[in-house]
Protein backbone atom coordinates (compact mmCIF):
# COMPACT_ATOMS: atom_id res chain seq x y z
CA UNK A 1 0.00 0.00 0.00
CA UNK A 2 2.80 2.13 1.01
CA UNK A 3 4.85 2.40 -2.65
CA UNK A 4 1.16 3.25 -4.18
CA UNK A 5 1.37 6.64 -5.99
CA UNK A 6 -0.45 8.81 -3.22
CA UNK A 7 -3.78 10.83 -4.31
CA UNK A 8 -2.99 15.05 -5.12
CA UNK A 9 -3.64 17.42 -2.31
CA UNK A 10 -3.23 21.13 -1.38
CA UNK A 11 0.26 21.72 -0.16
CA UNK A 12 1.19 22.17 3.73
CA UNK A 13 -0.74 24.44 5.22
CA UNK A 14 1.87 26.74 6.89
CA UNK A 15 -0.07 27.09 10.22
CA UNK A 16 3.24 28.14 12.26
CA UNK A 17 3.24 31.42 10.31
CA UNK A 18 0.29 31.76 9.17
CA UNK A 19 -3.29 32.16 10.77
CA UNK A 20 -6.75 29.74 9.49
CA UNK A 21 -9.29 32.35 9.62
CA UNK A 22 -12.74 31.58 8.77
CA UNK A 23 -11.96 33.11 5.40
CA UNK A 24 -9.70 30.79 4.77
CA UNK A 25 -12.42 27.65 5.73
CA UNK A 26 -13.96 28.45 2.48
CA UNK A 27 -11.49 27.95 0.33
CA UNK A 28 -9.50 25.69 1.76
CA UNK A 29 -10.35 22.84 2.87
CA UNK A 30 -9.23 20.77 5.69
CA UNK A 31 -10.52 16.99 4.60
CA UNK A 32 -8.76 17.79 1.26
CA UNK A 33 -5.33 16.78 3.16
CA UNK A 34 -6.86 14.00 5.59
CA UNK A 35 -5.62 10.20 4.08
CA UNK A 36 -4.26 6.96 5.57
CA UNK A 37 -1.33 8.66 6.72
CA UNK A 38 -3.18 11.46 8.61
CA UNK A 39 -2.61 9.72 11.89
CA UNK A 40 -1.55 10.18 15.46
CA UNK A 41 0.27 7.64 17.07
CA UNK A 42 1.71 8.04 20.46
CA UNK A 43 4.63 5.13 21.64
CA UNK A 44 4.16 4.70 25.35
CA UNK A 45 6.37 2.57 27.68
CA UNK A 46 8.76 3.03 30.74
CA UNK A 47 12.20 5.13 31.17
CA UNK A 48 15.32 2.99 29.54
CA UNK A 49 13.24 0.91 27.08
CA UNK A 50 14.43 2.34 23.77
CA UNK A 51 11.01 3.90 22.71
CA UNK A 52 12.65 7.39 22.17
CA UNK A 53 14.58 5.34 19.17
CA UNK A 54 11.90 3.01 17.87
CA UNK A 55 9.80 6.03 17.75
CA UNK A 56 12.10 7.57 15.46
CA UNK A 57 12.62 4.84 13.57
CA UNK A 58 8.87 4.68 13.15
CA UNK A 59 8.26 7.91 12.25
CA UNK A 60 11.09 7.48 9.36
CA UNK A 61 9.31 4.49 8.21
CA UNK A 62 5.82 5.93 8.13
CA UNK A 63 6.77 9.38 6.73
CA UNK A 64 5.24 10.84 9.53
CA UNK A 65 6.91 13.76 11.82
CA UNK A 66 8.81 12.46 15.27
CA UNK A 67 7.84 14.59 18.17
CA UNK A 68 10.24 13.84 21.20
CA UNK A 69 9.23 13.42 24.51
CA UNK A 70 8.41 17.08 25.92
CA UNK A 71 10.55 18.04 28.52
CA UNK A 72 10.76 21.46 30.79
CA UNK A 73 13.42 22.94 28.50
CA UNK A 74 10.40 23.49 26.18
CA UNK A 75 9.65 25.79 28.96
CA UNK A 76 12.41 27.47 29.85
CA UNK A 77 14.05 28.19 26.45
CA UNK A 78 12.81 31.38 25.34
CA UNK A 79 11.88 32.27 21.26
CA UNK A 80 15.98 33.16 20.75
CA UNK A 81 17.14 29.93 22.39
CA UNK A 82 18.25 31.73 25.33
CA UNK A 83 18.48 29.29 28.09
CA UNK A 84 16.18 30.71 31.22
CA UNK A 85 17.73 28.12 33.70
CA UNK A 86 20.74 30.47 33.50
CA UNK A 87 18.97 32.82 35.87
CA UNK A 88 18.34 30.62 38.64
CA UNK A 89 21.20 32.16 40.73
CA UNK A 90 19.41 35.08 40.77
CA UNK A 91 15.82 33.82 41.32
CA UNK A 92 14.37 33.24 45.11
CA UNK A 93 14.35 29.32 45.68
CA UNK A 94 10.42 29.22 44.64
CA UNK A 95 10.81 30.43 41.39
CA UNK A 96 14.17 28.48 40.42
CA UNK A 97 14.04 26.10 36.93
CA UNK A 98 13.34 22.21 38.58
CA UNK A 99 13.57 19.87 35.67
CA UNK A 100 13.50 15.89 35.66
CA UNK A 101 17.30 15.90 36.31
CA UNK A 102 16.64 17.89 39.53
CA UNK A 103 13.46 15.52 40.37
CA UNK A 104 15.44 12.30 40.53
CA UNK A 105 18.49 13.73 42.11
CA UNK A 106 15.91 15.05 45.04
CA UNK A 107 12.16 13.77 44.80
CA UNK A 108 11.45 15.41 48.16
CA UNK A 109 12.31 18.64 47.43
CA UNK A 110 9.77 21.58 47.69
CA UNK A 111 9.31 22.37 43.94
CA UNK A 112 8.47 18.82 43.18
CA UNK A 113 4.60 19.83 42.54
CA UNK A 114 5.28 22.60 40.30
CA UNK A 115 7.87 20.53 38.21
CA UNK A 116 5.20 17.80 37.81
CA UNK A 117 2.37 20.06 36.84
CA UNK A 118 4.40 22.07 34.72
CA UNK A 119 5.61 18.46 33.11
CA UNK A 120 1.79 18.29 32.32
CA UNK A 121 1.51 21.76 30.76
CA UNK A 122 4.30 21.20 28.36
CA UNK A 123 2.94 17.96 26.82
CA UNK A 124 -0.10 19.69 26.62
CA UNK A 125 1.27 22.14 24.82
CA UNK A 126 2.90 20.26 22.67
CA UNK A 127 -0.32 17.68 21.77
CA UNK A 128 -1.52 21.08 20.98
CA UNK A 129 1.04 20.88 18.37
CA UNK A 130 0.76 17.54 17.31
CA UNK A 131 -2.95 17.45 16.53
CA UNK A 132 -2.08 21.46 14.92
CA UNK A 133 0.02 19.59 12.33
CA UNK A 134 -2.05 16.46 11.27
CA UNK A 135 -5.21 18.82 10.29
CA UNK A 136 -3.03 21.51 8.78
CA UNK A 137 -0.65 19.43 6.71
CA UNK A 138 -2.18 16.13 6.25
CA UNK A 139 1.00 14.62 7.85
CA UNK A 140 0.82 11.62 10.29
CA UNK A 141 2.78 12.70 13.92
CA UNK A 142 4.29 9.95 16.04
CA UNK A 143 4.78 11.08 19.51
CA UNK A 144 7.32 9.70 22.15
CA UNK A 145 4.99 9.99 25.30
CA UNK A 146 1.91 11.95 25.41
CA UNK A 147 -0.16 14.32 27.69
CA UNK A 148 -3.06 11.56 28.43
CA UNK A 149 -0.27 9.33 29.85
CA UNK A 150 1.39 11.80 32.34
CA UNK A 151 -1.22 11.24 35.14
CA UNK A 152 1.24 7.66 35.26
CA UNK A 153 4.35 9.67 36.55
CA UNK A 154 1.93 11.31 39.27
CA UNK A 155 0.40 8.50 40.76
CA UNK A 156 4.18 6.52 41.18
CA UNK A 157 5.12 9.94 42.92
CA UNK A 158 2.18 10.22 45.17
CA UNK A 159 2.68 6.37 45.98
CA UNK A 160 6.49 7.29 47.27
CA UNK A 161 4.90 9.84 48.61
CA UNK A 162 6.72 12.36 47.02
CA UNK A 163 3.37 14.68 45.84
CA UNK A 164 1.31 15.25 48.65
CA UNK A 165 -3.19 15.17 48.61
CA UNK A 166 -3.54 18.44 47.88
CA UNK A 167 -1.05 18.98 44.82
CA UNK A 168 -2.55 15.43 43.47
CA UNK A 169 -5.85 16.86 43.90
CA UNK A 170 -4.71 20.01 41.93
CA UNK A 171 -3.57 18.19 39.03
CA UNK A 172 -6.62 15.92 38.54
CA UNK A 173 -8.81 19.39 39.03
CA UNK A 174 -6.27 20.76 36.03
CA UNK A 175 -6.32 17.66 33.88
CA UNK A 176 -10.05 17.38 34.00
CA UNK A 177 -10.79 21.21 33.05
CA UNK A 178 -7.94 20.70 29.62
CA UNK A 179 -7.72 17.45 28.47
CA UNK A 180 -11.62 17.13 26.96
CA UNK A 181 -10.24 19.61 24.63
CA UNK A 182 -8.13 17.02 22.93
CA UNK A 183 -8.16 14.63 19.93
CA UNK A 184 -7.52 10.97 21.37
CA UNK A 185 -4.68 9.40 19.61
CA UNK A 186 -5.88 6.65 16.83
CA UNK A 187 -2.95 4.49 18.00
CA UNK A 188 -0.95 3.56 21.18
CA UNK A 189 2.23 1.71 20.89
CA UNK A 190 3.32 0.09 24.34
CA UNK A 191 6.55 -1.26 24.43
CA UNK A 192 6.60 -3.53 27.71
CA UNK A 193 9.83 -4.03 29.24
CA UNK A 194 9.73 -6.15 32.96
CA UNK A 195 11.13 -3.78 36.13
CA UNK A 196 14.04 -5.81 36.55
CA UNK A 197 15.34 -5.20 32.69
CA UNK A 198 14.28 -1.37 33.34
CA UNK A 199 16.80 -1.30 36.46
CA UNK A 200 19.52 -3.23 34.02
CA UNK A 201 19.07 -0.73 31.11
CA UNK A 202 19.22 2.28 33.40
CA UNK A 203 22.21 0.98 34.75
CA UNK A 204 24.09 0.06 31.18
CA UNK A 205 22.71 3.79 29.97
CA UNK A 206 25.36 4.81 32.53
CA UNK A 207 23.48 8.42 33.04
CA UNK A 208 24.97 9.82 36.20
CA UNK A 209 21.18 11.08 37.11
CA UNK A 210 19.31 8.08 36.30
CA UNK A 211 22.07 5.60 37.80
CA UNK A 212 22.13 7.49 41.35
CA UNK A 213 18.40 8.43 41.36
CA UNK A 214 17.04 7.48 44.45
CA UNK A 215 13.44 7.56 43.02
CA UNK A 216 14.24 4.69 40.50
CA UNK A 217 13.59 1.96 42.65
CA UNK A 218 11.88 -1.46 41.82
CA UNK A 219 9.10 0.16 43.72
CA UNK A 220 8.40 3.11 41.58
CA UNK A 221 9.13 1.22 38.57
CA UNK A 222 6.15 -1.10 39.61
CA UNK A 223 3.93 1.59 40.38
CA UNK A 224 4.50 3.36 36.68
CA UNK A 225 3.98 -0.15 35.31
CA UNK A 226 0.45 -0.50 37.43
CA UNK A 227 -0.91 2.66 36.47
CA UNK A 228 0.35 1.82 32.85
CA UNK A 229 -1.68 -1.67 32.59
CA UNK A 230 -4.75 -1.29 35.05
CA UNK A 231 -5.42 2.06 33.89
CA UNK A 232 -3.93 4.54 31.26
CA UNK A 233 -4.02 1.11 28.32
CA UNK A 234 -7.08 0.04 30.11
CA UNK A 235 -9.06 3.36 29.86
CA UNK A 236 -7.72 4.52 26.96
CA UNK A 237 -8.44 1.52 24.72
CA UNK A 238 -11.90 2.02 24.54
CA UNK A 239 -11.76 4.80 21.87
CA UNK A 240 -8.06 4.30 20.40
CA UNK A 241 -6.33 1.47 19.24
CA UNK A 242 -3.40 0.05 21.06
CA UNK A 243 -0.52 -2.46 20.66
CA UNK A 244 1.35 -4.14 23.14
CA UNK A 245 4.75 -5.79 22.29
CA UNK A 246 7.30 -7.11 24.51
CA UNK A 247 10.22 -5.01 24.25
CA UNK A 248 12.41 -6.52 26.68
CA UNK A 249 15.00 -7.46 23.64
CA UNK A 250 14.03 -4.93 21.26
CA UNK A 251 12.20 -5.65 18.15
CA UNK A 252 11.54 -5.29 14.40
CA UNK A 253 10.23 -2.26 13.40
CA UNK A 254 8.77 -4.00 10.03
CA UNK A 255 7.00 -6.14 11.77
CA UNK A 256 4.94 -3.46 13.91
CA UNK A 257 4.79 -1.54 10.57
CA UNK A 258 2.96 -4.52 9.44
CA UNK A 259 0.56 -4.75 12.20
CA UNK A 260 -0.36 -1.19 11.82
CA UNK A 261 -1.19 -1.65 7.99
CA UNK A 262 -3.33 -4.42 9.34
CA UNK A 263 -6.19 -2.07 11.43
CA UNK A 264 -8.84 -0.62 10.17
CA UNK A 265 -8.93 3.38 10.77
CA UNK A 266 -11.78 3.39 8.71
CA UNK A 267 -14.81 2.72 11.46
CA UNK A 268 -17.50 3.84 10.21
CA UNK A 269 -20.64 1.97 12.77
CA UNK A 270 -21.77 5.14 15.05
CA UNK A 271 -21.83 3.08 17.97
CA UNK A 272 -18.01 2.06 18.01
CA UNK A 273 -16.24 3.91 20.43
CA UNK A 274 -12.85 3.32 18.50
CA UNK A 275 -11.75 6.94 16.91
CA UNK A 276 -14.95 8.60 17.49
CA UNK A 277 -13.27 11.57 18.11
CA UNK A 278 -11.93 11.92 14.71
CA UNK A 279 -15.82 10.63 13.33
CA UNK A 280 -17.00 14.13 11.63
CA UNK A 281 -19.70 14.15 8.90
CA UNK A 282 -18.65 17.53 7.77
CA UNK A 283 -15.76 19.72 6.84
CA UNK A 284 -16.79 22.64 9.23
CA UNK A 285 -16.28 20.72 12.22
CA UNK A 286 -12.41 19.61 11.20
CA UNK A 287 -11.91 23.71 10.04
CA UNK A 288 -13.11 24.45 13.12
CA UNK A 289 -10.89 22.08 15.03
CA UNK A 290 -7.76 23.12 13.13
CA UNK A 291 -8.80 26.69 13.65
CA UNK A 292 -8.60 26.09 17.14
CA UNK A 293 -5.27 24.27 17.93
CA UNK A 294 -3.17 26.16 15.35
CA UNK A 295 -4.89 29.74 16.15
CA UNK A 296 -6.26 29.49 19.59
CA UNK A 297 -3.55 27.58 21.76
CA UNK A 298 -2.73 30.39 23.41
CA UNK A 299 -6.51 31.00 24.82
CA UNK A 300 -6.70 26.57 25.37
CA UNK A 301 -3.42 27.10 27.61
CA UNK A 302 -5.50 28.88 29.75
CA UNK A 303 -7.54 26.23 30.71
CA UNK A 304 -4.85 25.33 33.00
CA UNK A 305 -4.84 28.41 34.90
CA UNK A 306 -6.65 26.70 38.34
CA UNK A 307 -6.21 28.83 41.37
CA UNK A 308 -5.96 27.02 44.49
CA UNK A 309 -4.51 28.35 47.92
CA UNK A 310 -4.38 25.18 49.88
CA UNK A 311 -1.07 23.66 48.81
CA UNK A 312 1.59 25.74 50.69
CA UNK A 313 4.18 23.66 48.21
CA UNK A 314 2.83 25.73 45.15
CA UNK A 315 2.77 29.12 46.42
CA UNK A 316 5.04 31.99 46.07
CA UNK A 317 5.67 34.61 48.11
CA UNK A 318 4.36 38.28 46.56
CA UNK A 319 8.14 39.97 46.36
CA UNK A 320 9.47 36.89 45.11
CA UNK A 321 7.23 36.53 42.46
CA UNK A 322 7.86 40.42 41.36
CA UNK A 323 11.75 39.71 41.76
CA UNK A 324 11.49 36.96 39.53
CA UNK A 325 9.23 38.70 36.76
CA UNK A 326 11.95 41.48 36.49
CA UNK A 327 14.54 38.67 36.14
CA UNK A 328 13.27 37.26 33.62
CA UNK A 329 11.90 40.35 31.58
CA UNK A 330 15.25 41.60 31.51
CA UNK A 331 16.60 37.98 30.40
CA UNK A 332 18.47 38.32 26.16
CA UNK A 333 15.33 38.36 24.09
CA UNK A 334 12.85 38.95 27.15
CA UNK A 335 12.61 42.73 27.24
CA UNK A 336 10.13 43.19 23.96
CA UNK A 337 8.16 41.56 21.76
CA UNK A 338 9.45 39.00 19.64
CA UNK A 339 10.92 40.10 16.62
CA UNK A 340 12.20 43.44 18.31
CA UNK A 341 14.76 42.36 20.61
CA UNK A 342 17.52 44.24 18.74
CA UNK A 343 20.59 42.99 21.66
CA UNK A 344 19.63 39.56 19.96
CA UNK A 345 19.69 39.86 16.37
Amino acid sequence: MRVQEPAPKPAPWPYKTKRYTMLHRIYDRTTARIDDNSKLIVVEGPIASGKSRFAQELADELEMVYFPEANLDMMFTNEYGYDLKQLDSQLPESCRSFDVNNFLMNPKHRLTATFQLQQYAVKYSQYLDALAHVLSTGQGVILDRCVYSDFVFLEAMYNKGYISKGARALYYEIRKNSISELLKPHLIIYLDVSVNKILENIQKRKISYEKNSPVLSADYLAAMEKYYKQHYLKEMSRTTELLVYDWSNEGEVEIIVEDIERINFDVRDEQDPKFMDWRYPRDEFFAFLRNKYSDQKDFLMTYLNVPRFDVPELLIDADDAKLAQEIYESAPGNEYASGYNTSMG
